[in-house]
């Protein structure tokens, strides 16, 4: 579709469906290279009118060097590579990478806000995007919202489940295409047999749904395996990007990257609908929940939230999302996320409504000096100045801005 609007023809290469095709690249001389193409594709490759896409490039890793002579020698043809495991190739491989010749861009779930328009709700998708605090949000339209925030839940932003609801709005087929995504990552743990303990990885693979929005422990997915398998296999489906780790930062500043505890972190699965799709929550337990924030004890709220926030930057920055707890005895906290906005560090919390206490929310507010925080629930939009009094400890009145779930997509804008 891209292709289609902004070039005369699209020339696209599947290096995992014809494998052999990468023989078309042995030559660095980037010429030579496009008229072998033009020959076996039998058609026309004209820079600046054609796009060049090469799909599935992890599965011809010799092609990715080359990037740089399409660069450097022929600036004006644009060229897509696209890839899964993409970082599987680019530590197991000696070649050097063309720094400074590639842009990157990541990709996660469609999000809620693409969830209406590929549903045809484009008046509430444009009400989102220019809604301002204060302005009137009528009850009829936070319902109507609410509802297609429980359905976005359900489905959640896998292309093939969104298109399975737009085309028929039959939760049973979409839950046909998450048993066959979720069966299919399975399928895929026997390519690494040769690395690691595949049976151990399908044992965290199962386990992680449950333990979002939980402190990572060995001990709640395994109790009889060792640590180091563990870890390996958490960091192999990091790698694959099938789940994040969400990692504690100090939260005294930017960027909140610099004062991190790498051991202290807690998961996000690929997607909300796989997520429910995996803990085996049907679309009444959904429905029938009188908040999201209650349902399997706050973990669909939070990955929902956690997903949005995490491919909230631009699309050319690796995704990274914080956390931040203290452990104590007698003053355990936990704040559920922390976003830098500018220069500043803002702590988000997710809360049903006007039932929750805040109380992480104030320690935080109180030991940092914050300015501002989110919060997210299903209340409507709202925004007040707060202080905490903490152990005695007084904080400056920071602003609280509160947004239904439904307006995550908005916060960067609703903070500036």
């Amino acid at each position: 579709m891209f292709a289609e609007s902004r070039f005369e023809n699209l020339v696209e290469i599947n290096f995992d469906l014809n494998p052999e095709k990468s023989a078309l690249f042995a030559s660095r001389d980037v010429e030579q290279i496009v008229r072998l193409l033009e020959v076996d594709m039998d058609a026309d490759i004209l820079a600046g009118k054609t796009l060049l896409f090469l799909d599935e490039i992890q599965s011809a890793p010799e092609v990715i060097p080359l990037l740089r002579y399409f660069y450097e020698k022929m600036p004006e043809l644009h060229v897509i590579a696209a890839g899964s495991l993409l970082e599987f190739v680019l530590t197991e491989h000696t070649f050097s990478m063309p720094v400074g010749r590639i842009e990157y861009l990541f990709l996660g779930p469609m999000s809620f806000s693409e969830f209406l328009a590929a549903n045809g709700k484009e008046k509430l998708r444009g009400f989102l995007a220019d809604y301002q605090l204060g302005d009137p949000l009528p009850q009829s339209i936070h319902e109507t919202l609410l509802g297609l925030l429980k359905v976005y839940c359900i489905v959640g932003g896998m292309p093939a489940a969104v298109k399975a609801y737009a085309q028929s709005g039959d939760l049973r087929l979409v839950s046909r295409e998450q048993s066959s995504i979720l069966q299919t990552y399975r399928d895929d743990f026997s390519k690494y047999g040769n690395r690691i303990d595949t049976r151990l990885l399908g044992t965290v693979f199962t386990a992680i749904p449950r333990l979002v929005g939980q402190k990572i422990k060995y001990v709640n997915i395994d109790r009889n395996a060792r640590a180091k398998p563990l870890a390996d296999c958490i960091d192999m489906l990091e790698m694959a990007r099938v789940i994040y780790g969400v990692v504690h930062s100090a939260g005294n500043g930017i960027p909140l990257g610099a004062e991190t505890n790498s051991k202290d972190r807690k998961p996000l699965f690929l997607d909300v609908g796989l997520l429910c799709s995996a803990l085996g929550l049907k679309a009444t337990d959904l429905h029938q929940a009188e908040s999201l924030i209650l349902v399997n004890s706050g973990a669909v709220a939070e990955q929902f939230a956690g997903q949005h926030l995490l491919y909230s930057g631009e699309s050319y920055a690796d995704p990274e999302l914080y956390y931040w707890n203290r452990e104590q005895r007698s003053s355990s906290s936990e704040v559920d996320y922390l976003l830098a906005h500018g220069a500043q560090v803002v702590p988000v919390e997710i809360k049903a409504g006007k039932v929750g206490s805040l109380k992480s929310l104030h320690i935080f507010a109180a030991e940092k000096g914050i300015a501002r925080a989110v919060r997210l629930n299903t209340d409507i939009p709202s925004r007040c100045m707060v202080s905490s009094a903490v152990a005695s400890k007084q904080s400056e009145p920071f602003e609280l801005i509160s947004l239904p779930l439904y307006l995550i997509g908005e916060t960067n804008r609703m903070l500036g």
